[in-house]
């Protein structure tokens, strides 16, 4: 039995999982019921993985087993939707523990990873850097150690098909000016515990195909905004605050400029990446839409007042600008010239429709996200540490 893993059949919340016994329960699939392919998503309740493994699932031929430690960013009503398709499992549990890792790689017999697992809040970086350097360095070594000895394991064809895609961040490439687009090789120059944690990764990700081989593929995302995101980062976090009446909380002058790219465009990416990327390469996914942070607030405010309207006065009265970040980057922006060329994607959905749609689903989805802030207060400040 795998003390720390667990397999989640039904739509209960987190007390109704079962311990995933692999005697009793016949491994992650039911004897006669293994999928064509299975693909091992980490980190898939989370915000950006959930839209990864709704899209994997949107094909008939492919079955999902997501690795996922269900900390407090992961919602339990996320994976209950998911569990609704048979062809998805989730193997709770921490990818820093090797024994579970190994099992679950091994039964699910995976032919593509898509690693999404890790702690992603620069503000709580800031606060406690040992826990992003645990999960995000340490995790990832794991999984590349487990993944590496299954696929040397598997036959010539599968092992040729086999992809790693290591999903990272812009923010490794640290702080632009005004102009400028950082490249797939530009130096790594990360500015907060959070950026450098996942830049240690990248290396980890690169390590293991320079060295042992394994078709390893890195992205590095932009400013992903959308439905099912937990409320701390900040578009949810104004949308949360603003319906609870609460003061919308600006970082300096709301001058930091983010480009915004949509979830769903970022989960086509990355399943685009999975079939068609090159091992060893590296892929920027922007979504060619920079706006500085305040003029993100003001919209969200605008939008709300339109869809859900406070009868006190307009949102954006309540716009308070607060003692900026320690180390808060002026401005990311990645060129994607290459992952348009070489894997044929590029963003579909502008910030002008994303974001209407993302405040639709905050204002329809309140089930989702208050139980979360119940148990988790996200919307207050963190990272003032220095």
């Amino acid at each position: 039995m795998l003390v720390h893993g667990v397999l989640a059949p039904a739509l209960e919340p987190p007390t109704g999982y079962l311990v995933w016994d692999r005697v009793t329960a016949a491994g992650i699939w039911p004897a006669g019921e293994r999928m064509a392919q299975t693909i091992l998503v980490t980190g898939g309740c989370g915000f950006i993985g959930s839209a990864v493994v709704r899209r994997l699932l949107a094909n008939a031929d492919v079955a999902v087993v997501n690795l996922d430690a269900m900390t407090y960013a992961a919602n339990p009503r996320t994976d209950a939707e998911l569990t609704r398709n048979p062809r998805y499992r989730l193997a709770k549990g921490t990818i820093c523990d090797a024994a579970f890792v190994r099992a679950v790689v091994n039964d699910c017999r995976p032919a593509g990873v898509v690693h999404l697992a890790a702690e992603s809040h620069v503000d709580r970086s800031i606060d406690n850097a040992a826990e992003f350097l645990r999960t995000n360095v340490e995790g990832t070594a794991v999984l590349l150690d487990a993944a590496t000895a299954y696929w040397r394991g598997l036959g010539d064809a599968a092992r040729a098909a086999f992809r790693f895609v290591h999903v990272s961040t812009d923010e490794v490439y640290g702080s632009l000016g005004l102009v400028g687009y950082s490249a797939e090789g530009a130096v790594y120059e990360p500015n907060s515990p959070y950026a450098a944690s996942k830049a240690a990764s990248d290396h980890l990700a690169r390590a293991w195909h320079r060295t042992h081989g394994l078709p390893t593929i890195v992205t590095h995302g932009s400013n992903t905004y959308g439905p099912y995101q937990f409320p701390e980062k900040l578009i949810p976090l104004i949308i949360v605050r603003a319906l609870r009446g609460e003061s919308l909380p600006v970082y300096g002058k709301g001058e930091n400029v983010r480009d915004w790219l949509y979830v769903e465009d970022h989960a086509a990416a990355l399943t685009e990446v999975l079939r068609r990327g090159r091992p060893g390469e590296v892929y920027n996914v922007g979504g060619g839409n920079e706006r500085r942070n305040i003029d993100v607030v003001r919209a969200v405010c605008a939008i709300l007042d339109e869809l859900a309207p406070d009868q006190s006065g307009p949102y954006g009265r309540r716009i308070a600008f607060v003692k900026d970040r320690p180390g808060h980057d002026l401005r990311y922006a990645v060129a994607t010239d290459k992952i348009r060329a070489e894997v044929g994607w590029r963003p579909a959905i502008a910030f002008e429709a994303g974001l209407p749609a993302t405040v639709a689903w905050y204002l329809a989805n309140r089930a989702w996200w208050e139980p979360a802030l119940a148990q988790t207060d996200a919307t207050q400040r963190l990272g003032l540490a220095r």
